[in-house]
């Protein structure tokens, strides 16, 4: 079944790569009314804090918390239930740090849960866009391919109990296969056509995703530096609507 507009723009995260808060909030106005999700990353987060989380809901929209928590277990347990007071809609950690962390931050969110509160998504950060595999191979130290490299944590997520993974557009029905329909995808790298890739390597535009099976794609510059950011969040909404 085609999408519709709001179906659409409710797999569209907009990221807030902000120094600050009124930075923020001059992009929020432009896009007042169309329901999509707002990401807050670690420059806006340390920069405007929890109220600026607070206000996001406040005004209606869902949040996905971007702070990439990687850490022993137990810290990464108490910053989760710090996030989900927040009312945050999702949130992240590595899953470099291993399924005693992961399943550190499902206990951390079941223990900060408040009653009738919806229990934010946790997803897991697998390899970053930015990684290529001479970079994986080479600087990290994980050899084999980026895409095994994806797999092998997105199937460590989904044994610890998370709801997702964020991953590359070009991994998303590989993942989908080894960890089912119903696991969670989240992909940055996305680029509608004419815009430069910047240092994202692995990308697809936004309409090549939904195809993939992606249920969230995360967008960032192709809308925040637009001269008219509305018009740019529109453009990438025409893509997805009708698409089955």
């Amino acid at each position: 079944m085609a999408l519709t507009r709001e179906q659409a723009a409710k797999k569209v995260m907009v990221a807030l790569d902000y120094p600050d808060s009124a930075a923020a909030e001059t992009l929020i106005k432009q896009l007042q009314g169309i329901p999509c999700y707002m990401k807050v990353g670690m420059q806006l987060f340390y920069a405007a804090g929890p109220s600026f989380v607070a206000s996001l809901k406040e005004q209606g929209y869902h949040v996905f918390l971007d702070v990439k928590m990687h850490d022993i277990p137990n810290t990464v347990k108490g910053g989760s239930g710090s996030v989900t007071r927040l009312g945050v809609d999702m949130f992240n950690v590595h899953a470099a740090g291993g399924r005693a962390m992961m399943e550190a931050a499902l206990e951390g969110v079941d223990a900060a849960i408040g009653t009738g509160q919806k229990k934010p998504d946790v997803i897991a950060v697998t390899q970053l866009t930015s990684t290529s595999k001479t970079m994986m191979n080479e600087e990290i130290g994980i050899s084999g391919s980026v895409e095994a490299a994806v797999l092998r944590y997105a199937e460590q997520a989904h044994a610890s109990g998370l709801d997702g993974v964020v991953a590359a557009p070009s991994e998303v029905i590989a993942v989908k296969s080894a960890c089912g329909a119903s696991f969670k995808t989240v992909t940055p790298g996305i680029r509608p056509l004419g815009v430069a890739a910047g240092d994202q390597s692995r990308i697809m535009t936004p309409g090549e995703a939904l195809r993939q099976g992606t249920d969230y794609m995360v967008i960032g510059r192709p809308i925040t530096a637009a001269q008219d950011p509305r018009a740019a969040l529109e453009s990438i909404l025409e893509e997805l609507i009708g698409i089955e």
